[in-house]
């Protein structure tokens, strides 16, 4: 089992979650995050540090979320590990909100 990012951090980017992995299983992209699988180890601590709870334990991700599993595997595959917090995106707050985001998503 794995941890996944789903939807509700698309163009927010909140990351909190990083400064916490023990592994340093985040990725970043340009307005999203995800978790490489082949990094995480379960320990699920970046769960509660999520501002707007996008991630959930691989067996837990809602139905309408599922298709973020195999997306966070493809990109942790390109894009670069992040290992500190940084800032939200300026607009994260306008759409901390928003739900349907997946056309927002840049790769």
């Amino acid at each position: 089992m794995t941890f996944v990012v789903t939807e509700a951090c698309i163009r927010c980017k909140y990351t909190d979650c990083v400064d916490v992995c023990p592994v340093d299983a985040f990725r970043e992209g340009p307005n999203f995050l995800v978790i490489d699988p082949e990094q995480c180890i379960d320990c699920a601590v970046c769960v509660p540090e999520c501002p707007v709870s996008a991630i959930y334990a691989e067996e837990d991700v809602p139905g309408d979320q599922q298709d973020f599993t195999p997306l966070n595997a493809e990109l942790a595959r390109v894009w670069k590990p992040i290992t500190k917090t940084k800032k939200a995106l300026p607009d994260a707050e306008a759409w901390r909100e928003v739900t349907d985001k997946r056309a927002e998503l840049e790769r």
